[in-house]
């Protein structure tokens, strides 16, 4: 959020002066801060659950995991958009659903039975709810700026944790979680700013399709597995490794039939 101070108060304050660096947030009326709020709740819920579960699962689980969420995404993009699927497009969703379907087999060796495990339902739900999340950014990038959104969203998911950390994280926190400062926390919001950014931009253009833009986001498991088999040291990498290609097909298959 603190980065966008700076652009929200100098777009109000030198409008001139802000659209000359690129910087500019139109102003917006209440209806478009109450889809940004409704914006917040949806990632803020979201990331809850999948900071809670990878917490507790091996990150080479999650990543995959997470990495199914553009099967969702494309679902509601038929239904609300009415994208149509390929022939090619089904085939890659089948080999995604299969994948997904190995990770439980794969999960089974370590003791995480997908069927009874909360921490497996949180991240399913979280990816479910992320590709919610997707599908309403298109609705809100055709009706509004994608820097206006990008800032109040952030903005509101300041509004949206601070009760959650007044009232349930402080009272508890020496017992559960005491916050510990790390360089990590910056890096991460950072990132994350980047990433959306672009990710943002891509869906600026009229005639992007969400299904291809958040197949193609959902690459980054690759990465999530390579830091679980190189720094956490996860466990049957040769298992999930195979289950992983499964689902990088899935996704490769997805976007070529787009």
């Amino acid at each position: 959020m603190l980065l966008f101070v700076p652009s929200l108060l100098t777009s109000l304050l030198a409008p001139n002066f802000a659209a000359t660096y690129g910087l500019y947030i139109p102003q917006q009326t209440l209806l478009a801060h109450m889809h940004f709020f409704l914006k917040a709740i949806i990632v803020g819920t979201s990331w809850i659950l999948a900071y809670f579960a990878m917490k507790n699962l091996p990150i080479t689980i999650v990543g995959p995991i997470r990495a199914s969420s553009p099967f969702w995404t494309l679902i509601g993009a038929v239904i609300i958009f009415n994208e149509q699927f390929t022939a090619l497009q089904w085939i890659g969703i089948v080999v995604t659903l299969t994948s997904y379907y190995a990770f439980a087999l794969v999960g089974k060796k370590e003791g995480i039975h997908f069927s009874t495990n909360k921490w497996v339902y949180m991240i399913i739900l979280a990816t479910i709810i992320g590709a919610i999340s997707g599908l309403y950014d298109k609705y809100l990038l055709v009706r509004y700026d994608r820097l206006a959104v990008q800032a109040w969203f952030s903005v509101y998911l300041v509004v949206f944790y601070l009760p959650i950390l007044i009232f349930l994280w402080y009272p508890a926190r020496q017992k559960h979680t005491p916050f510990q400062w790390r360089y990590a926390i910056f890096f991460i919001g950072l990132f994350l700013i980047l990433a959306d950014y672009a990710y943002f931009y891509a869906l600026s253009y009229s005639d992007s399709l969400i299904g291809v833009i958040a197949s193609l986001r959902r690459g980054s498991v690759v990465i999530s597995f390579f830091v679980g088999a190189m720094i956490f040291k996860d466990k049957n990498l040769r298992s999930k490794k195979y289950v992983l290609a499964g689902i990088l097909l899935g996704v490769l298959l997805i976007y070529l039939g787009s």
